[in-house]
């Protein structure tokens, strides 16, 4: 399987290329050149299979033997064998037909974890075999940067620069990428918001000469095509664990707590390729570019406002792109001119086009008011705790819903015990960590304060290389 670029401007890579690359030298953002098309069939042979099981089944199509199958799936089963669940993504009953899949039974509590163990082995195997050191260079709006260090820093060739927005996450997400010791973790805290971090990191990309010969960046936001992988899984788990009660092929919906849209991207991704998909829901915080486009074929920054879900802190959506891909039928000079346009002009596209988007989601932004209602009506009506992040899930599945007679499975992107502030609005008592997190909030945090400069990221990675 080939991975081409959005913008059209970069030759097409393999899927260890695509892996090592990130974004692509023009640009642009890596997707398949076709997606592998899963049959009726294949459903129905996969509803009994395990979690790693399944991941295997999906993940190896993208592979297409990069890895030898019998090195592909130890490195699955390694991924989520320390997950506190041995469902990895279990379903909980909400009411009526409303589900909420947990996806914050990994190391970091978050749904990252699900593709940056994964990552984390693939850097391993790839480079192992190269002999070759890289730079990860990250950006974070809270969860990706502690699921990054902890899936990649036993990684022996892998120097770690996280970005995160300076005194713009909370606390245990802070302190839960702060607090890991290693002589290749670097902690970086950017004066400005997750936009501000997600463009330096774009702009090293862009431009790698100011490493040294030999080395090259990695990336670890779902700009990189792995994360999306990944990620493209639980949706058929979560899918297939209803066929015993409902025949294949009956469709399930999904609501899902997205800034980037990286998940959400995962699930189109897994309609495209058969899994029956009634209906996808994007929700978001009150930064909701994407809501606005959705809603009214506005497509616009707009100013960053601080919320209670905080991961969803974000201007603009960067994996959106690769659905103008497909919105735009592979014409990459308009997804360019879409995408660079943003920084000064209000997007559009034409009515039949905006339908087509409408056609595959629906959307509704969740200020922090309804936030925190939705935490505390759920909580007295069913006595389980939401994050605030799954909050706009759910919020969003109630407005949205067209069919309830459907199920609607909400994504649990969070556990709640990351977001105190939410929690305790909600009047609710916030849960205690977990045993392996107990002393996270004692322990020596260590990372560094820089401007809002490409600059300042530049000079700290070339002091603190190893290699």
């Amino acid at each position: 399987m080939k991975y081409i670029s959005t913008r059209g401007q970069a030759p097409a890579v393999s899927f260890e290329e695509v892996v090592l690359t990130g974004l692509a030298p023009d640009g642009g953002l890596y997707i398949p050149a076709s997606l592998p098309a899963i049959t009726v069939q294949q459903l129905q042979a996969w509803r009994q299979l395990s979690y790693a099981e399944l991941a295997f089944e999906i993940i190896r199509l993208f592979v297409d033997g990069a890895i030898p199958d019998d090195k592909l799936r130890v490195m699955i089963n390694e991924s989520y064998a320390g997950f506190s669940n041995s469902d990895v993504a279990p379903l909980h009953h909400l009411d009526n037909n409303n589900w909420v899949l947990e996806l914050y039974c990994g190391p970091t509590l978050a749904f990252k974890d699900f593709a940056l163990q994964l990552l984390g082995r693939l850097l391993d195997f790839f480079l192992e075999k190269r002999q070759q050191y890289v730079a990860i260079l990250g950006a974070t709006s809270g969860d990706t940067g502690s699921a990054a260090i902890e899936g990649c820093k036993h990684c022996k060739y892998v120097e770690l620069f996280i970005l995160h927005p300076h005194n713009r996450v909370s606390e245990v997400q802070r302190r839960q990428m702060t607090t890991v010791s290693g002589d290749n973790i670097n902690n970086l805290a950017i004066e400005g918001n997750f936009d501000d971090c997600q463009q330096i990191v774009k702009q090293a990309f862009s431009d790698q000469s100011f490493l040294p010969a030999g080395y090259q960046l990695v990336a670890v936001n779902s700009i990189n095509w792995a994360r999306i992988m990944a990620q493209i899984v639980y949706y058929f788990y979560a899918a297939l664990k209803f066929q015993d009660k409902f025949p294949i092929p009956t469709p399930i919906s999904f609501s899902v707590p997205t800034g980037n849209f990286g998940d959400i991207y995962a699930g189109y991704l897994a309609k495209k390729m058969g899994l029956p998909i009634r209906q996808l829901v994007i929700a978001t915080n009150s930064n909701d570019i994407l809501h606005r486009f959705i809603s009214s074929n506005r497509y616009f920054k707009n100013t960053l406002q601080a919320s209670l879900s905080p991961s969803m802190d974000i201007m603009v959506s960067s994996n959106f792109e690769r659905f103008l891909y497909d919105l735009f039928q592979g014409d990459t000079q308009r997804v360019t001119s879409f995408v660079t346009g943003l920084s000064s002009e209000v997007q559009q596209v034409t009515p039949q086009e905006w339908e087509q988007a409408r056609a595959q989601f629906s959307s509704y932004g969740v200020d922090d008011a309804s936030t925190v209602a939705t935490i505390k009506s759920v909580f007295k009506n069913s006595e389980f705790l939401l994050d605030p992040h799954t909050a706009t899930g759910v919020k969003a599945a109630q407005v949205c819903n067209t069919d309830p007679a459907v199920v609607m499975i909400i994504l649990g992107t969070a556990h709640p015990v990351k977001f105190a502030a939410a929690i305790e609005q909600a009047g609710l008592t916030v849960p205690a960590l977990p045993p392996h997190m107990a002393d996270l909030l004692t322990k020596k945090e260590l990372y560094t304060v820089l401007g809002n400069s490409l600059q300042a990221v530049q000079k700290h990675i070339l002091a603190n290389l190893k290699k």
